[in-house]
């Protein structure tokens, strides 16, 4: 995400502290943190898929590998 994204989202959430936000505004703030949690997600999840886990005995597991919580087979 860009700094200047950052800066605006940092404004408005100043902005809303001080007074309430203007539609046109509370719409902007959304969008930007939507786009900032989409790309903190994906990063942390990329992240931990390239990680290895490896167990007492010496063998490795990518996590990338692994079942996911709820997933059949």
């Amino acid at each position: 995400m860009e700094k200047y994204k950052l800066d605006r989202l940092s404004e408005l959430t100043a902005i809303s502290r001080s007074r309430e936000l203007t539609a046109d505004e509370q719409a902007e703030r959304t969008a930007l943190r939507n786009e900032y949690r989409s790309l903190v997600t994906g990063n942390l999840r990329s992240q931990l898929e390239s990680m290895t886990i490896v167990e007492p005995d010496g063998s490795k597991i990518k996590v990338s590998d692994m079942k996911r919580c709820g997933e059949e087979n």
